[in-house]
C-alpha cells in the first residue's frame, strides 16, 4: 500500500544516525514485545507478510512518531484481534473475558531451536521464469491498497534483470489471502539516473529484489 512506511526516496526525514555500541534492546519492554511476537506467531495464525502488513496499517502520524518496537506492538495487537485470539476489550482492560482455546504452546525448551531456524519463503515449485538475466524490464505502475514489496520510487522505471533468485511466495497475495502464488524473484539493476534524474552519479546503480508480478518486459 502507499503509506508512510514506504520511505525510499523521500526527503526531509533527516540523516540516518548510527548509534555507537547500540544495544539489542533499548528497554526491557522492547524485549518483551519481541518475545510476544515470536511466541504468538508460533500458533501459525499469520505469516510474515501478514505481520508486515499489520504494521503498515498504523495511522501515518503515529507511525512517524513511533519507535521500531512500538510499531511491532501495534501490528501484534492488530493481528491478535483480527485472528480472534483476544478481543479489543481484553487488550484495553488487560483481563481475559473468555477461556483461552489455543493448545499450541511455545515452551521455553523449544525457544533456542526456533530462534536458530532460518526464515525463508522459498518454495520448491516448478514455475517457469518470465525473465532471464540480461532482460530489460520496467517496474509496473501499481497503487495497491493492500501489501506490496514494490517501492513507489521504482514504479514505471526501467531496469535490467541481474540474477534470478528462484521461486518464492509472492508477498502481496500471501499477506492478503494467504495465497502463496509462487513465482520467480529477481535482482534487478536500475541506473541511479533512471531513478533520481541527471543529478545522480552516472556510475551508480540500485539493485532491487522484485517478483514476476512487479515487472513487464521492455
Amino acid at each position: 500500500m502507499n503509506g508512510v512506511h514506504d520511505m525510499g526516496g523521500m526527503h526531509g526525514m533527516g540523516p540516518v544516525v548510527i548509534e555507537r555500541d547500540e544495544p539489542v534492546f533499548h528497554a526491557s519492554w522492547e524485549a518483551r514485545v519481541h518475545a510476544l511476537q515470536r511466541a504468538t506467531s508460533f500458533l501459525g495464525k499469520w505469516n510474515i507478510d501478514m505481520s508486515r502488513f499489520s504494521r503498515e496499517r498504523m495511522p501515518p502520524a503515529a507511525y512517524l512518531a513511533a519507535t521500531y518496537y512500538e510499531r511491532w506492538l501495534f501490528g501484534l495487537q492488530t493481528l491478535l484481534v483480527e485472528e480472534r485470539l483476544v478481543t479489543a476489550q481484553e487488550l484495553a482492560t488487560g483481563r481475559a473475558a473468555t477461556k483461552a482455546g489455543e493448545t499450541a504452546l511455545l515452551r521455553a525448551s523449544d525457544v533456542a531451536a526456533l530462534m536458530r531456524g532460518r526464515l525463508s519463503t522459498r518454495v520448491a515449485a516448478d514455475v517457469p521464469p518470465k525473465f532471464k538475466p540480461g532482460d530489460p524490464v520496467v517496474a509496473r505502475r501499481i497503487n495497491p491498497v493492500g501489501h506490496t514489496r514494490l517501492p513507489r520510487y521504482v514504479r514505471g522505471r526501467r531496469g535490467t534483470v541481474h540474477i534470478d533468485h528462484g521461486v518464492f511466495v509472492f508477498p502481496d497475495t500471501n499477506a492478503m489471502s494467504r495465497d502463496p502464488k509462487a513465482q520467480h524473484c529477481y535482482s534487478v539493476r536500475f541506473d541511479a539516473r533512471e531513478l533520481w534524474g541527471p543529478q545522480a552519479a552516472a556510475r551508480d546503480s540500485v539493485y532491487l529484489d522484485l517478483f514476476d508480478d512487479y515487472l513487464d518486459a521492455v
